[in-house]
This record gives C-alpha cells, sequence and structure tokens, in this order.
C-alpha cells in the first residue's frame, strides 16, 4: 500500500522530499500553492513531477491563471523573475469595505499575491521569497528561501530561518536562525562555510543564531519572522 503526503502552507526545502522518498519509498509527496484570496488552491505539484522539480509548487489548477510580471504590471518571459499574479473565478473581487487594499492589490480581476517568483518553460511555478522577506544587501536581492533550503540540506540542522539585518552602509545583511537536531554539535562557522560552498558570497549569512526549540510558527506554519527579528537582531552577536 502507498501513501500521500501533501504539504501546504509554508515553503518546502527540495531536501525535504528528498527525505520523504527515502522514508517512504511507495509514497507520493505533493506540493500546493494559494491564498485566502484565492480560495485556497491555486498550483499543485505531485508525483513524479515533484520528485522531479522538488522547487517548484507546481502548474496552475485548472481554471487558474498565473503570470510573473515586473514592476509595472508587464508580464515577463520564462524563467525571469517578478512578482506573481494569480487570476480565476476562485479570486475574490477584493476586500470587504477596503476600497483602499482592493485597489493596491487587484488588477482587471489579477491578484497581486506579493510572492516573488518564476515561472519555467513547462509553466511549473517557482517560489522564489516573499517580497517582504527578500533581503537587499548593497542593492543585491537575497532570497530567503534559496539561503534557507541550503541550510536544510545540512545532516545537522531541522529548520531554518533567514531574516534581515540592518546595516548602515549596505541596507541590509543576512541573518539565520538555525534549529540543530539534538545530536548535532554544529557550530555557526561551520553553518556559514556550508553556505558558502554552495551560494555566492553575499549570500552566506553573516550571523547565525543556533537554538534547540522550534522556531515560532503561525497556526498556518509559516515562520514568524518579525517574532524572530525583535528577539535576536539586537543581541549579541551569534555564537560560534
Amino acid at each position: 500500500m502507498s501513501a500521500a503526503s501533501a504539504n501546504g502552507g509554508a515553503p518546502a526545502p527540495p531536501e525535504l522530499v528528498r527525505r520523504i522518498k527515502a522514508h517512504f519509498p511507495t509514497g507520493h509527496p505533493s506540493n500546493g500553492y494559494g491564498l485566502t484570496e484565492t480560495s485556497s488552491l491555486t498550483t499543485m505539484n505531485s508525483g513524479s513531477d515533484y520528485e522531479r522539480k522538488p522547487d517548484s509548487v507546481g502548474p496552475p489548477v485548472p481554471v487558474v491563471d498565473v503570470k510573473v510580471v515586473d514592476e509595472d504590471g508587464a508580464a515577463l518571459a520564462a524563467g525571469a523573475t517578478g512578482e506573481l499574479w494569480v487570476k480565476g473565478p476562485n479570486v475574490v473581487r477584493g476586500y470587504w469595505d477596503n476600497p483602499e487594499a482592493t485597489a493596491a492589490t487587484f488588477t482587471e480581476g489579477w491578484l497581486h499575491t506579493g510572492d516573488v517568483a518564476e515561472i519555467d518553460d513547462e509553466g511549473f511555478v517557482h517560489i522564489v521569497d516573499r517580497a517582504k522577506d527578500m533581503v537587499i544587501r548593497g542593492g543585491e536581492n537575497v532570497y530567503s528561501v534559496e539561503v534557507e533550503s541550503v541550510l536544510f540540506e545540512h545532516p545537522g540542522v531541522t529548520d531554518a530561518a533567514v531574516i534581515g539585518i540592518p546595516h548602515q552602509v549596505l541596507g541590509e545583511e543576512v541573518g539565520a536562525v538555525v534549529q540543530v537536531r539534538p545530536d548535532s554539535d554544529i557550530g555557526a562557522e561551520e553553518l556559514r562555510e556550508y553556505v558558502a560552498s554552495r551560494l555566492a558570497a553575499f549570500k552566506v549569512p553573516v550571523r547565525v543564531w543556533l537554538r534547540d526549540e522550534p522556531l515560532p510558527r503561525n497556526p498556518a506554519g509559516k515562520v514568524l519572522k518579525r517574532e524572530l527579528r525583535e528577539e535576536l537582531v539586537d543581541q549579541a552577536p551569534a555564537e560560534t
């Protein structure tokens, strides 16, 4: 008998798919993407497609249209990075008694998701980051999901969240909060070196906070990064 494993509510690192298949070889993992404004699901990635493209939330489900746009709302070509817009009969018409928010979030039926994404040449959507979670370091965009996925691949890491650290010159620098496995003795410097071996230097966290307890999350499973920033950014440098 095979089992199905569905995921949603928060980004799933590609390494998670490999771990699921390693523990449940006959299982069928899946991942979906949606928002409250889209009446839940807008895309779905499952089965062999999810194993083949574990960093994607899949193509749009029937009756839903998606596109990636630039800052002016112009549609971008496949592979380009921009804001994801969604349209379909499942998308709400606006916000109750709030015309200002409706005007800012909807354009001719298209919902501005606030998520940075790209759509590949097969029509699969790849969520790069939440616009508000993206770290802008000296004019360079650092997508937190990319750094978190690399950290998650380290065998001593259970969970990870990237946050921006204010910097007087660069604007922001990259910080990471990492939950380590109980039997792990990894240090912050080891994790920085691990990221440096896989990503560009400007994406490497300058500070890493290690913790044993789980990262704070809301009921939907999203990490409460604002709480982490308030708790950690103004405190002492991370230990190595």
